[in-house]
């Protein structure tokens, strides 16, 4: 039995995207902040997004910024809240200090419960 053409084509043309997306989401997944990085990923939030959304992240100047109240909140738009600020509100954007994949592993984390402050890294603690 041989297959129309267009069929075959189509068949590739999904299979090919398939294994792009399956592809980029590993890569994704690969991109996550290595642990001192975390650290300080953790320590930023804790103090100087805790400065304006509460310590405890539960609110303050800035909203709560805990799992319950961002659940319903897009990951597209956490992020770039977080790399672009908020124009006309004291939000200040964070690019230059947290990459966008940064940004995405700090929402996420923010939607599983944000772990506790342990300090920054010792090498960086000192300066």
């Amino acid at each position: 039995m041989k297959l129309p053409p267009l069929l075959v084509h189509v068949a590739v043309f999904i299979g090919a995207a398939l294994v792009s997306v399956y592809s980029a989401a590993a890569d994704a997944r690969l991109a996550e902040p290595d642990s001192a990085r975390q650290r300080e990923l953790v320590h930023i939030v804790r103090q100087d997004c805790g400065s304006c959304h509460g310590l405890t992240l539960n609110g303050g100047l800035g909203p709560a910024l805990t799992a319950t109240a961002l659940s319903d909140k897009p990951l597209e738009g956490l992020v770039a809240t977080i790399i672009g600020g908020r124009p006309g509100t004291p939000m200040p954007p964070f690019r230059g200090i947290v990459t966008e994949t940064e940004a995405q592993w700090i929402v996420d984390q923010l939607r599983r419960g944000f772990p506790p402050d342990t300090g920054l890294p010792a090498a960086q603690a000192l300066n």
